[in-house]
């Protein structure tokens, strides 16, 4: 999408603020950022996931002053989008802004604090919904690297 399409001001939203949409929200600030108002929220709140955590920092993103808020700890007229990352905070979100003229989209993203596995194979799963969410940051809000046209 052309940089004119881009909002002002994103929110991103999934179920614990824990993982998700705190990824997305520091993708984001790391491609954009002051030039995009972003923030992310949950369901609930949870602290910082530690495979994410490592992920982003592997990404140049140090997570560690994230902290988890509530849909309800959120000024949701102060966005011009919302992206819901899971089925209940999409559900939650479309209950909540109702009566906004706010659009909100669902990015299906995986939830990977489930899998049970090594170490290892539990990072590559991280990773892999870090790296989806940075091509989907990019392609929606249409990043362009420095110097290009």
């Amino acid at each position: 999408m052309p940089t004119a399409s881009r909002p002002g001001a994103v929110l991103f939203a999934c179920t614990m603020n824990s993982v998700r949409s705190p990824m997305a929200e520091g993708l984001s600030r790391l491609l954009f950022g002051p030039s995009l108002k972003v923030a992310s929220a949950g369901v609930r709140a949870l602290d910082m996931d530690g495979f994410a955590l490592c992920v982003m920092a592997e990404a140049g993103m140090d997570m560690m002053s994230h902290v988890a808020r509530t849909f309800d700890e959120v000024d949701l007229a102060q966005y011009e989008l919302i992206v819901t990352l899971s089925p209940e905070a999409h559900h939650r979100m479309l209950e909540l802004t109702r009566h906004l003229d706010i659009p909100v989209e669902y990015w299906a993203t995986e939830d990977v604090t489930h899998i049970d596995a090594a170490r290892d194979q539990k990072l590559e799963a991280y990773r892999s919904v870090r790296d989806a969410l940075m091509q989907r940051i990019k392609d929606r809000f249409g990043w362009r690297p420095m110097g290009s046209v």
